[in-house]
């Protein structure tokens, strides 16, 4: 699947008359690093066994279906397209789009009502750092059908796009001036286990300390006395987990990991207060789903959510 993808963004590349191409190797992530021109790949992606293996860790498959795997390329070679024009070097690169300089942070916090950035992978990811905005702004520009010069229309964001249509007019036939081949942590000088990867990881992308709502759950379940024999909202949420899970991610973009922290906790909460349906089980799902997804965009709109890099 991987090398289906390598190929159809050299096309996209080619489609531009660029003749930069990346160069790829495995590693525990997708990532480009500094000053290098080549793209890591993470290792699940390179069997089935082990992307069932993040799936059961992870609850999802970052780049697993084709379309999210180039979304994610397109992004990682506009990070390494950079690196090997050295374009981060431009003045009028650090003016619309910031300093490379820019200390990367651990966390940022998404303004999701901001139009001074493109959209393209979830969670408002172009925000998070210039070098980011670029990379961003450049899997929109790459993207065939993306049509930004509509989509983008009266946004702040289209002066970046414009700006880096030129660029790729101007680099088109120019062959790229770096083009080491050096790998940043392939696979085979990772020692760390598994079990400390992914112990690692879930601690990165979980909730130290999410927010809880008892009014808001009290309004869906009940402890009166009248709804005793109903079934308990626990054991409800925790059969319909997945399915609320994975539709309340694809609404908000975020992390299926992180949803999944706030319903461990509202199912144990559910569990603490004794709360039981007092609706029809379909009504209750649906009443769920919409209040899980509420609570989740506030959440990322409050300005006290942080996204994990």
């Amino acid at each position: 699947m991987l090398a289906d993808q390598i190929s159809q963004l050299a096309s996209e590349l080619e489609r531009h008359h660029l003749l930069f191409r990346p160069h790829y190797w495995i590693s525990d992530e997708w990532f480009t690093p500094d000053g290098v021109p080549g793209v890591a790949v993470p290792f699940y992606l390179v069997h089935p066994r082990l992307a069932k293996l993040e799936l059961r860790q992870m609850l999802e498959v970052e780049g697993g279906t084709p379309e999210w795997g180039m979304r994610i390329l397109r992004h990682e070679a506009g990070h390494a397209i950079e690196n090997a024009y050295r374009l981060r070097r431009r003045r009028r690169r650090q003016q619309l789009f910031g300093k490379s300089s820019e200390p990367y942070p651990d966390y940022y916090t998404p303004r999701p009502y901001s139009k001074s950035s493109v959209l393209h992978l979830d969670l408002w990811y172009a925000q998070s750092h210039p070098d980011e905005d670029f990379a961003e702004t450049f899997a929109v520009w790459l993207t065939p059908g993306s049509m930004w010069q509509e989509r983008y229309a009266g946004w702040p964001a289209l002066k970046k796009l414009e700006y880096l249509d030129g660029v790729m007019r101007e680099l088109a036939g120019v062959p790229p001036p770096v083009t080491s081949e050096q790998r940043v942590d392939p696979l085979p000088e990772i020692s760390k286990t598994l079990r400390e990867h992914y112990r690692a990881k879930r601690e990165r992308y979980g909730l130290s300390h999410p927010d809880f709502y008892d009014r808001d759950l009290r309004r869906l379940f009940s402890d009166a006395p009248e709804c005793a024999a109903g079934q308990p909202a626990a054991k409800f949420l925790a059969r319909i987990r997945r399915d609320v899970r994975r539709e309340v991610a694809n609404w908000t973009g975020a992390y299926q990991y992180t949803i999944d922290q706030v319903l461990e906790a509202m199912i144990d909460r559910c569990r603490e207060l004794n709360l039981r349906l007092a609706a029809p089980a379909e009504q209750a799902k649906l009443d769920f789903t919409v209040l899980l997804t509420v609570q989740t965009m506030n959440f990322l709109h409050s300005g006290r959510h942080r996204v994990a890099l």
